[in-house]
């Protein structure tokens, strides 16, 4: 028989709880099982003013409304308050009524302005630390990685730093002054005066993560995963040309901060390949799984590294025999020179010199021996357990950039400044590890039913075994034997007895 479902009855009353409505395997639902935000209120009173203005939006239903929304891959505010209209979810999730009249979605606006990058910082690592009493982070094998993410700003809106710096100084009428230039006529210098910026979002600059993709106006997401379960336990956003091998100190410090565990393996790949890198990690004794970088095969001249180096002596020895001593010293290196007169008769000056030097120079960056050990390490092949952690690596670190890009939003930057894009980071990391939290602390819904599929497999796979080992006099009191344990009846009349 047909049934009919009169569409135009409206109700004046609901007459069951608005959780009701929502199923109970719903995201959102879950998550409102482990996340706890109470704290938050007094963390935020110094940016209230007690006693003026109209009261504002309730500092936990605003960032709810913003979780809620990167859980549903919402970035957009407008898009987010339009969908929480009719989204009872999200509602529900937030703590408003059915008839209560929803924030305008500038007040998020203002909400992420007034409390700063911190505040939202604070959040992610208050949920590194539930993850932590929960027992889903070991912290001992930690996976770091960088992905760039892009600006919002527009490729009309790129202009030369050089020539805007010129116009503001020459403000009065003046004509501006030509960059100075070099030798071949061009523009001299690669510093900062010459590079491409973006007027609408200054902390942008461009960078690249191949050479065969264009340059494009970027940050730069630095991320530090847990092995065990994937638990994201740091996140740090620069600018998109900050090397990623210099961040790595200050987040083996942030790590051990926010899981208060100590550090005893790092996997990266070989952008962190740098000697002070590993002089770092050999310093607080940590594993570094690290592949070095490839070496030219084809180099033109001798390379540095057919040079011996004489640790102990502090000494470098040619291919030729001959002993390069240190001539100067920088911050980041020592620099080794060889003789005039050693060169000057070498029989390998053609292929180690130009017809213009005089003598050899090589530069020793400080923590090379260090660096010689992991090459070393590497030559010699890595043993099962580093192929295995770096395999790891692989989809645990760049698994959450693929996840946080994918589902939560973050292969662009949906607001302007460093600041902001610190704050979307912070929400989807929280968003991530709030998901894993909730998979390992909240059971599924259909648990007993997925349990007692489970049982009448594994016991239609017990008569099946039984049946094909036992002697065939014995199948039918073995089978009946089986029936009864597994029938109804049987289970039914062993719980009356």
């Amino acid at each position: 028989m047909i049934g009919k479902q009169d569409r135009w009855q409206e109700d004046l009353f609901v007459a069951c709880p608005l959780r009701d409505l929502i199923p109970d395997d719903h995201v959102l639902k879950r998550v409102d099982k482990v996340l706890d935000l109470s704290w938050l209120r007094e963390q935020v009173r110094d940016c209230y003013c007690e006693g003026n203005g109209r009261p504002g939006i309730d500092p936990e239903a605003a960032v709810r409304l913003m979780l809620a929304g990167l859980f549903e891959g919402i970035i957009h505010d407008r898009k987010l308050m339009r969908q929480a209209q009719v989204n009872l979810a999200i509602r529900w999730f937030a703590g408003y009524r059915l008839h209560e009249k929803l924030p305008d979605h500038s007040s998020l606006t203002r909400i992420r302005q007034r409390w700063g990058s911190e505040r939202f910082k604070d959040i992610f690592q208050r949920t590194v630390r539930a993850c932590c009493d929960a027992g889903l982070v070991n912290g001992e094998t930690v996976h770091i990685d960088a992905t760039l993410i892009r600006a919002d700003v527009s490729w009309e809106s790129l202009t030369n730093r050089h020539a805007e710096q010129v116009l503001e100084a020459n403000g009065d009428g003046d004509p501006p002054e030509p960059p100075p230039r070099g030798r071949s006529g061009r523009s001299g210098g690669k510093g900062k005066s010459s590079k491409k910026y973006s007027p609408t979002d200054p902390d942008a600059t461009l960078t690249t993560s191949s050479k065969e993709y264009r340059m494009a106006p970027s940050y730069k997401q630095h991320t530090a995963v847990d092995d065990a379960r994937g638990v994201i336990v740091d996140v740090a956003v620069t600018t998109g040309e900050a090397s990623e091998g210099k961040q790595l100190p200050d987040q083996i410090e942030r790590v051990e901060a926010n899981t208060g565990r100590a550090v005893r393996t790092v996997t990266a790949d070989a952008g962190y390949a740098h000697s002070k890198n590993y002089m770092m990690l050999e310093n607080r004794q940590i594993d570094a799984v690290i592949p070095p970088q490839k070496v030219n095969t084809k180099p033109k001249r001798i390379p540095a590294r057919r040079f011996k180096y004489d640790g102990k002596h502090k000494l470098l020895r040619c291919p030729g025999g001959k002993t390069l001593r240190r001539s100067s010293y920088n911050p980041k290196h020592w620099t080794y020179r060889a003789r005039s007169s050693d060169c000057r008769n070498c029989r390998l000056r053609c292929r180690c010199l130009p017809p213009s030097a005089k003598a050899r120079t090589i530069v020793i960056a400080h923590g090379y021996e260090s660096l010689l050990r992991a090459r070393r390490r590497k030559l010699r092949g890595w043993d099962q357990q580093t192929r295995r952690a770096y395999r790891r690596h692989r989809w645990r670190a760049e698994g959450a950039h693929a996840e946080a890009k994918k589902w939560h939003g973050l292969p662009r930057a949906h607001r302007r400044r460093l600041w902001n894009v610190e704050i979307q980071a912070y929400l989807t990391a929280a968003v991530m590890n709030l998901k894993r939290l909730t998979a390992a602390s909240v059971p599924p819904v259909d648990a007993p039913a997925a349990l007692s599929q489970s049982a009448t497999v594994l016991l239609t796979i017990t008569r099946l075994i039984w049946t094909a080992m036992s002697p065939p006099d014995t199948h039918n009191c073995h089978q009946e034997l089986i029936w009864d344990i597994g029938s109804p009846q049987s289970a039914s009349a062993r719980q009356a007895a």
